[in-house]
């Protein structure tokens, strides 16, 4: 008598009655098809198999719809929430721009305001990022401290050259003495 296939989620390996195949844990798409082999073919109870997958029941049944629809690739997992920007739509970021454009001292919050008003879904957040993606960020310029230019060209000067040592000789002299004079 045959035994039938069985997966060891712990050692992450298919047993059969010839031996055993190791499954990456990380194997997202092997795990998923044998969860749907033992389900169709080994006829195991369905709610103690996705437990043992460590999926639902109905889970198990949206993957079979898939496996049968579009094969083994449509078992790859996909990314999952929302696949376009449903609250920065087109229209959202051009009304952005133009009240930027018609006030550039608006700030976000009043742009948020304004586009809600009109009936944008939109949050602050939103508006911001849409700011930061145009580059329309109001740059801050922080104040720098200022020294007087005489007093810092003197503290360097005296520095290095200490008084009384000048580096460059005194004019008329040349260097040389001479007699007479």
């Amino acid at each position: 008598m045959n035994t039938p296939l069985n997966f060891n989620p712990i050692a992450c390996q298919v047993a059969g009655p010839a031996g055993s195949l190791p499954v990456s844990a990380k194997d997202q798409l092997a795990r998923r098809f044998l969860m749907l082999v033992e389900g169709e073919c080994l006829e195991d109870d369905i709610v103690q198999l996705t437990r043992k997958y460590g999926f639902c029941r109905q889970r198990y049944y949206q993957l079979l719809d898939d496996y049968k629809h579009g094969g083994l690739l449509a078992l790859e997992p996909r990314k999952t929430g929302p696949k376009s920007n449903y609250r920065r739509t087109d229209q959202a970021v051009r009304q952005v721009l133009r009240y930027l454009f018609l006030d550039p001292d608006a700030s976000a919050e009043v742009v948020a305001q304004k586009l809600r008003q009109t009936h944008f879904q939109i949050s602050l957040r939103s508006v911001q990022r849409v700011i930061a993606d145009y580059g329309l960020q109001k740059k801050t310029l922080r104040p720098q401290p200022q020294k007087p230019a005489a007093a810092s060209a003197r503290a360097t000067r005296r520095k290095t050259n200490p008084p009384g040592k000048s580096r460059r000789p005194q004019r008329g002299t040349g260097g040389a003495t001479t007699p007479g004079r």
